[in-house]
């Protein structure tokens, strides 16, 4: 049975900050795994647990009311994951306008924008692919460089997308594409923030291997939790 204690916000300090993963319709398998199994690697004692309609915790405020962290993993297509995610619209941004954290991972950091999305962010999400002088061309998976922190890195790539910001926006920006346009960042939301990636740093090396691509020996975990990190910093 859930723990309908800890969920409703009332769990103990001492308690592991739990870590809510999104898992149903709007998802596609092995997506919300990966950011579980990245989510588990944290030096932050993470309980992680799924929530979605099939699963044991439904998504909803009561739900993410006991939650430090919602994820929104990859997924098919927007305009599909937002017919099933815009009932979840209300409860998410009142979340994170709370205090909660949100991070977006590909599908997910387009959620985060507003055309179609949860409006989280202090602008928009586009294809990096349609961007001007884009590395990427394809919507076929992928790698893409990008310079993480000022370090030029590697990661898998499913048609993410870039992030647009307004001029006078407050953003930390933590990676950007070879042609400048935004990779992953961060920006607050209320009292809450939020956390969106347009790569996929949880991809394991089976996510590789499936796509007959070369990760080179180095994953990008570190840049996820990383990631992790600068979103749950106060």
């Amino acid at each position: 049975m859930p723990d309908t204690r800890r969920l409703s916000g009332q769990a103990s300090l001492r308690d592991a900050p739990i870590a809510l993963v999104y898992r149903g319709p709007a998802s596609l398998p092995g997506c919300p795994e990966a950011a579980a199994r990245l989510l588990k690697t944290s030096p932050r004692g993470f309980d992680v647990r799924y929530a979605g309609p099939y699963e044991d915790f439904p998504l909803s405020a009561k739900t993410l009311a006991g939650a430090s962290l919602y994820v929104q993993p990859g997924g098919d297509t927007l305009a599909d994951a937002y017919r099933h995610m815009r009932r979840h619209r209300k409860d998410i941004r009142r979340f994170v306008r709370g205090g909660g954290r949100y991070l977006g991972i590909c599908l997910g950091g387009y959620l985060a924008g507003a055309t179609p999305g949860f409006s989280l962010l202090p602008g928009d999400t586009d294809q990096y692919i349609a961007s001007r002088g884009a590395t990427v061309d394809s919507e076929d998976d992928t790698l893409v460089r990008v310079s993480w922190r000022g370090r030029e890195r590697t990661l898998f790539f499913q048609d993410g997308p870039y992030f647009r910001t307004r001029r006078d926006a407050d953003v930390t920006v933590i990676a950007t594409y070879p042609n400048g346009a935004i990779a992953a960042m961060v920006a607050g939301f209320g009292a809450g923030r939020v956390a969106v990636v347009g790569p996929h740093p949880e991809a394991d090396e089976g996510w590789y291997a499936d796509a007959k691509l070369d990760s080179g020996g180095v994953l990008g975990t570190d840049l996820g939790l990383d990631l992790v990190d600068e979103v749950l910093t106060p």
